[in-house]
């Protein structure tokens, strides 16, 4: 191996699995990053690869050789990006509507990596070829803010914050209904949908499949007739979370087809052309009126704290506009 890293364990440290050992070593590296290190044979232990769960020994030389960057094989695209804040560690970017995050299959192309790509050379490396720079995402038609790492140690600062919860994650989200609170914590686990694999679903404790830990606090912003303009904040970040969340608790995302919340309103709810003039508004969402308008963490150089909003799109915004002037108008009947 050339530039490797060696260490030699200890007696103070026999018995330790030897990823826990590599990460009090190798300190700017996430757990995850040291596991995959292993299963890539980019560490060997006396010579030999060995596996995350291996057990140091007293006298056991490991050594770790960072792999070198892969080429990524995603072409730069000259797509233009919204962006909020920028310097040599982060950039943040308020996402719109209809663009996947990374690419995958079906969206090989088209995508936000494939335009920070073009925008910029310097991304962090942890997320791998496909994930460049990609601390969080955002559903492809979810719109706001999302921030990018730059470089592995902004990428890894930023991450910690939010698994940490001292990163704050905010969205606006139009549901369908009127929720029986003004305030609740959505404390339910989330996995894979069993039967259809683009789903996710709220796992019940003791169910078949196992879920991930998943928490969502739900505030009630305005009530809109038929309607209620809600804030969520993601104390986790599951996939599909709020979106799942608001459905599990009866109050589907408006414009959300997956999880229910692509409706009507009917003729028994209201009539004339308040009601065709809504549904239209409801169509001309084109996905679900889901924006995550408010973003806060520590810049990981300096540690200043960082906030940002930024305003919905302008299909989310005429449509509560119009719900607020049937609600003012008393033309809607809820």
């Amino acid at each position: 191996m050339q530039d490797d890293q060696v260490f030699i364990v200890g007696e103070t440290d026999v018995g330790q699995r030897l990823d826990v050992f590599l990460a009090h070593r190798l300190r700017d590296a996430s757990r995850s990053q040291l596991q995959r290190l292993v299963s890539t044979q980019a560490v060997e232990v006396n010579g030999e690869t060995a596996k995350p769960s291996y057990r140091v020994q007293p006298g056991d030389l490991v050594a770790v050789e960072s792999p070198a960057p892969k080429v990524s094989h995603i072409a730069p695209e000259k797509i233009d990006l919204d962006i909020v804040f920028e310097d040599r560690d982060l950039l943040v970017l308020n996402k719109p509507k209809n663009m996947v995050v990374h690419p995958a299959p079906g969206a090989e192309n088209g995508t936000l990596v494939n335009a920070l790509l073009a925008h910029c050379d310097d991304l962090s490396g942890i997320g791998g070829v496909e994930r460049p720079g990609i601390v969080h995402r955002l559903d492809k038609d979810t719109t706001g803010l999302l921030v990018v790492a730059k470089n592995d140690v902004a990428h890894n600062a930023l991450q910690q914050q939010i698994q940490k919860r001292t990163a704050t994650r905010k969205y606006h989200a139009l549901v369908w209904g009127r929720p029986p609170f003004v305030h609740a914590i959505v404390d339910v686990p989330i996995g894979r949908h069993p039967t259809d694999r683009k789903r996710m679903t709220v796992v019940e404790p003791g169910g078949r499949a196992p879920g991930r830990a998943a928490i969502t606090e739900l505030r009630l912003l305005e009530e809109l007739g038929l309607f209620t303009l809600m804030e969520a904040v993601l104390q986790t970040g599951r996939t599909h979370q709020i979106r799942v969340h608001c459905a599990f608790a009866g109050f589907p995302v408006v414009g959300d087809a997956t999880y229910g919340g692509l409706r009507k309103v009917s003729a028994d709810q209201m009539r004339g052309p308040a009601q065709a003039a809504l549904n239209e508004r409801i169509a001309g969402l084109n996905g679900q009126a889901l924006h995550a308008f408010f973003l806060a963490f520590d810049h990981p150089r300096t540690g200043e704290r960082l906030q940002f909003t930024a305003p919905p799109p302008a299909e989310m915004r005429d449509l509560t506009a119009f719900l607020r002037s049937l609600r003012d108008g008393g033309e809607a009947d809820g």
